[in-house]
């Protein structure tokens, strides 16, 4: 059974971790003897957007100790309850270029060189405040939960492993002590530490507490504050420098995401403003980083110029506006029934007009929600006359999307995808020979618009096949006519015909007729200021063109030409005036109709520019 549409994101992290999984390199950590129970096959991956949608694959729910991940965290409340001030006094900023448990000092105040680092880290977990170890330990879970958006608690086999074991951290907390970097007795914030790496989490977590970090402190799925606004830029300024400990330079340097690694096997990192990455797997490199989870994080910041010194040019949001055919129509103007299909089936097209740099944050916003719609919708239409640029990686997802749309019997239209070739050479890379038939393209909306009009309308049955020119009786210009009246309105009128790209009507000409089309389609066009022309709308059979005429006597706005052979019935200004005296009640149906013909258009119009101003 078919589960729909899958997110081009989701196809991408499930490649990248099955490519990733069978990585050799790298062990478990063993110093701990706890942590030595892992198993090196597992690894998972997850994703968190700033707006609470995560994407994870594989091991992505198995618990595991935070260890130093929580450094920051910890850094984090202690700034919120010492002031940069003070906490600045006890640790300082500096990264180290040496392992995470390196004992060097400030020479001259013997404070650790920055809060990354084992020795920085107890001194930051001292300044926690609270009355007692246990609230201590109570708030630092409590914040931990915040991040997390759940309840996190404490692994007591790995805290028990870690106060066995932990005697370069005791030497640390002493010396620190000898310093007055510690105040007090050091074995209280040291079992607050030893505690504090003990935490329980799952690579979901992390996705979700790198995205609070993102999201400016709030965490994405619960709205509630973990940390104060202004010190978010404060704890992602030291794990971009230190996180990674003496593989930070070089992190930073390709991949360029604020990050904090785990010697549980916990990699989480940070795109501001955007999303949070977790990746999970035990097997440790020599520094103490996992080897799958800078691997994929190495790959993920390639692959969508996630690197947060690779700025987008200014834009607005991305996603202009979205709306579907029952909001907004092409320039063609539809019969009566053809409009009442339409506003009924119309559901079933959405469009989504983008502009600015298109990167993966956009693309991941944009794909999300056309696959939320993909329920109902049968065509999507995307817009992409005003985009700037797409990213290389946000290219390779608009293409998996059309995959996915085409694998389950939706269409794709693509509007201005010939301004972006590499995007175009991807879509068409992208589709089988035998779904090709499902991947459309125009240069510009309102032919799309029609095309995605004419689709549900043959669907639906809707548009009977025409068979010769109208009869003047059945043309809505008509509508509330007897048929003496029409025979008599019918000696008034002029018949012309007009051959294919014939023009009938010209800009700046004196309005001295009004046209009843009954045969064929016929196109209202003007001069942009570029020299180009665009439609301003398209008309069958039944429809009637000029009428302003009739009441401003102001000289043609556009030109009108003929699409393909078409006839009309004109009506001369001078013999609409004589109705007025000759059959007034002829005239009086006719304004009404008119009027009625000109109310349709204002509403047309109203429903798009409320649709597009959304």
């Amino acid at each position: 059974m078919s589960t729909g549409p899958v997110s081009p994101i989701q196809r991408y992290l499930d490649g990248l971790h099955q490519r990733h999984a069978a990585k050799q390199g790298g062990e478990v950590a063993t110093y701990i003897p706890e942590l030595a129970h892992a198993d090196s096959g597992w690894f998972g991956i997850c994703v968190a957007t700033t707006d609470g949608h995560v994407y994870e694959v594989g091991a992505s729910r198995i618990p595991f100790t935070i260890q130093s991940i929580s450094k920051p965290f910890a850094y984090g409340l202690a700034l919120g309850d010492r002031g940069r001030a003070r906490v600045l006094d006890k640790v300082g900023v500096e990264p180290t270029g040496e392992a995470f448990n390196s004992i060097r000092l400030d020479a001259g105040s013997g404070r650790p060189l920055n809060p990354m680092v084992n020795a920085g880290a107890i001194a930051t977990t001292s300044l926690v405040a609270g009355d007692s170890a246990g609230d201590r330990l109570h708030r630092l879970l409590a914040t931990l939960s915040l991040y997390a958006g759940r309840r996190l608690e404490l692994d007591v086999d790995v805290y028990r492993s870690e106060c066995e074991t932990g005697h370069r951290n005791r030497a640390i907390a002493h010396l620190l002590r000898n310093f007055s970097i510690l105040e007090d007795d050091p074995e209280e914030p040291l079992d607050l530490y030893f505690k504090q790496c003990s935490v329980s989490v799952t690579c979901l977590d992390l996705s979700l507490m790198a995205a609070t970090l993102a999201n400016g402190g709030v965490n994405p799925l619960t709205r509630e504050r973990a940390i104060r606004g202004e010190l978010v830029p404060s704890v992602l300024s030291v794990m971009t420098t230190c996180g990674m400990y003496d593989n930070a330079g070089e992190w930073l340097y390709e991949i360029g995401l604020p990050a904090k690694s785990g010697v549980a096997g916990g990699v989480l990192a940070v795109l501001p403003g955007q999303l949070g990455i977790g990746v999970f797997s035990p097997p440790l490199d020599e520094r103490g980083n996992s080897v799958r989870g800078v691997a994929v994080c190495r790959e993920l910041s390639r692959d969508f110029g996630l690197h947060f010194l690779r700025v987008p040019r200014p834009a607005r949001a991305t996603l202009r506006a979205s709306y579907d055919l029952g909001r907004v129509r092409s320039k063609r103007q539809r019969t009566p029934a053809e409009e009442a299909v339409l506003g009924q089936a119309g559901g079933c097209a959405q469009v989504y007009e983008l502009q600015g740099d298109v990167a993966f944050a956009a693309v991941e916003s944009v794909t999300r929600r056309v696959l939320d719609d993909a329920a109902t919708a049968e065509i999507t239409i995307v817009d992409l006359r005003r985009v700037t640029r797409v990213a290389g990686g946000a290219a390779a997802l608009l293409a998996g999307l059309l995959r996915e749309l085409a694998t389950h019997g939706r269409r794709l239209v693509l509007v201005g995808a010939q301004r972006h070739p590499r995007l175009a050479r991807l879509l068409e890379e992208e589709v089988s020979p035998e779904q090709h038939w499902r991947f459309v393209t125009f240069p510009s909306l309102d032919p799309a618009l029609e095309w995605a009009e004419d689709q549900l309308l043959a669907r639906l049955a809707a548009r009977p096949a025409e068979a010769g020119p109208l009869p003047l009786a059945d043309h809505s210009i008509c509508r509330g006519l007897a048929p003496e009246a029409v025979e008599s309105f019918e000696k008034l009128l002029e018949p012309m015909r007009f051959a294919a790209g014939e023009t009938i009507v010209r800009k700046g000409e004196a309005a001295d007729r009004v046209y009843f089309l009954v045969e064929g389609q016929v196109s209202v066009v003007t001069e942009l200021a570029n020299g180009e022309l665009t439609r301003l709308s398209t008309l069958s059979r039944g429809m009637t063109f000029g009428e302003l005429a009739a009441v401003s006597r102001a000289r043609r706005s556009a030109d009108v030409r003929a699409d393909e052979a078409a006839a009309c019935f004109a009506l001369p200004m001078a013999s609409f005036e004589r109705l007025g005296e000759t059959r007034p009640d002829i005239k009086l149906v006719l304004l009404e109709n008119l009027l009625a013909n000109a109310c349709q258009t204002v509403t047309r119009l109203t429903n798009e520019v409320a649709a597009l101003a959304q």
